[in-house]
Order: C-alpha cells, then sequence, then structure tokens
C-alpha cells in the first residue's frame, strides 16, 4: 500500500490543478503553503517553478491591466476629457495597489525563506532574478522616491545574481540566460539606458554561441529559446533608434548581426510572433 502523501506533496498536486483550470491565485496560496511546510529545507527544482508560474501569471494579469489603462488615460487626457481622467485614474490607482500587495507578498517570501535557505548556484540565481523582477514591477508604475527605491533594489537584485551566474553556471544555462534577458529589460525600460541594455544582451548571446555545442539536450530548447527573445529584443531596440546611440562600433555591429544570422537556422522550430513589444524570460515547469 502507498504511503499517504504529505501535506507539502498535497498542496503541490493542488497547485498544479490550480495550473491547469487557471486559477493562479488559488495556485500561489498553495505554493505558499509548500514553502510554509518546507521551513528552512530548499524548494525543489518542480516547486520553486510552479511558485514562479503561480505569481508569474498573477502579477501579469494586473501588469497588463495596469498598461492598458494607462494607455486609455493618456488618450483622453489628449483629448481634455478630464471627467474620465479621473474616473480612470482611480481605477488605476486600484490595480496598482493589486500589484503593490503581490509584489510585497512575493518579496517577503524570498528574503524571509527562499533566498536564505537556497545552496546551489542556480537556486540562488533563480530567486535573486525573482527578486530583482518583482521589484522592477514595482518601478514600473512607481513615482518619485518610490520608484528610485525600488530601481535601486532591482539593481542590487540583479547584480548579486549575476555575479553569482558569471561564477557559477554556464553562459548557455538557461537561467543565467533569464537573468541576462530581465537584466537588459531593466536597463532599456526602467533606466532608459539602450546602450547598457544592447551590451548586456549582446555579450550574453555571444558568450552562449561560444559555447552552443557544449549544451546538453534537457537545456538546449530553453536555452536557444531564451536566445532568440535577446535577439528580439535587440532587433527591436536598435529599429527604435540610431545605431550610433549604442555605444558600439558599427564593425562590432555588422559582425553580431552575422552572428545572429548564422544560429538562426537552429532556432527555426520556435514561431516567432513579431509582436512589437519587450521579450522577457518566462518562468518554465521543465527542470533546468
Amino acid at each position: 500500500m502507498a504511503a499517504a502523501p504529505s501535506p507539502r506533496e498535497e498542496n503541490v498536486y493542488m497547485a498544479k490543478l490550480a495550473e491547469q483550470a487557471e486559477r493562479y491565485e488559488e495556485m500561489v496560496e498553495f505554493m505558499e503553503k509548500v514553502s510554509a511546510a518546507a521551513d528552512n529545507e530548499e524548494l525543489t527544482v518542480e516547486e520553486r517553478n510552479l511558485l514562479s508560474v503561480a505569481y508569474k501569471n498573477v502579477i501579469g494579469a494586473r501588469r497588463a491591466s495596469w498598461r492598458i489603462i494607462s494607455s486609455i488615460e493618456q488618450k483622453e487626457e489628449s483629448r481634455g476629457n478630464e471627467d474620465h481622467v479621473s474616473v480612470i485614474r482611480d481605477y488605476r490607482s486600484k490595480i496598482e495597489s493589486e500589484l503593490s500587495n503581490i509584489c510585497d507578498g512575493i518579496l517577503k517570501l524570498l528574503d524571509s525563506r527562499l533566498i536564505p535557505s537556497a545552496s546551489s548556484g542556480d537556486s540562488k540565481v533563480f530567486y535573486l532574478k525573482m527578486k530583482g523582477d518583482y521589484h522592477r514591477y514595482l518601478a514600473e508604475f512607481k513615482t518619485g522616491a518610490e520608484r528610485k527605491e525600488a530601481a535601486e533594489s532591482t539593481l542590487s537584485a540583479y547584480k548579486a545574481a549575476q555575479d553569482i551566474a558569471n561564477a557559477e553556471l554556464p553562459p548557455t544555462h538557461p537561467i543565467r540566460l533569464g537573468l541576462a534577458l530581465n537584466f537588459s529589460v531593466f536597463y532599456y525600460e526602467i533606466l532608459n539606458s539602450p546602450d547598457r541594455a544592447c551590451n548586456l544582451a549582446k555579450q550574453a548571446f555571444d558568450e552562449a554561441i561560444a559555447e552552443l555545442d557544449t549544451l546538453g539536450e534537457e537545456s538546449y530548447k530553453d536555452s536557444t529559446l531564451i536566445m532568440q527573445l535577446l535577439r528580439d529584443n535587440l532587433t527591436l531596440w536598435t529599429s527604435d533608434m540610431q545605431v550610433l546611440i549604442l555605444g558600439c562600433h558599427s564593425s562590432s555591429i555588422t559582425s553580431f548581426f552575422i552572428s545572429l544570422f548564422c544560429v538562426v537556422d537552429l532556432l527555426l522550430w520556435f514561431q516567432d510572433d513579431g509582436a512589437d513589444e519587450i521579450k522577457e524570460a518566462a518562468p518554465k515547469q521543465d527542470d533546468q
């Protein structure tokens, strides 16, 4: 007779059910119970990925809502519809309150349990990247001193993750590549520094290309997909500004795009949606 599942195992299973049902708020609750049951023990790769998926979907819905409402607000302002603008601002404030609560929840969990219990290099980078991500989400809508604080916290977390990734993870590791992807987005969107964004993304891509033949089958798909996302962002960013603003020599840019086109044949099975948006690293269910 099989042993009865532990409460931790039951909550993992319920989190998977909630994911299938697209009930992500409940998925977060189940994974918070898993984290509490783990006490000071490190989460498994499956558990940490489930936690990431849960929070990314919960925050993602609100981020999308905020962007839509902010766009409508700008349109109404340009039309001089002050009554509508007032209503929209109140609604936007409600969404921002939800965003703050979600970010505060996962950041407290990261600082109190997840980061202190992380022992392996990949788990440390995973959680520090996650910490940077959620501070960045705060910086997207905060203003003034609060935005400055969120941006500084983002930079600190990403740099800490980068130091560990560079020392302990190979350039082709999906978590290291995902960190480079999101860190470069931070430079571009939050710090308004396209040169640093492009340099970081280019360096990560070039270093991964140099070791592409060492990739194992288990991480090949994830790694090459993130490399394509790095390429997509660079294509978008370089089309939005003059090449000189990148702070790169023209010969360097030319050789870089040649290397990009050489690797395209390795990425053909991934469908490029062609969306005119900045790509971020999506949480993966696969063990990495």
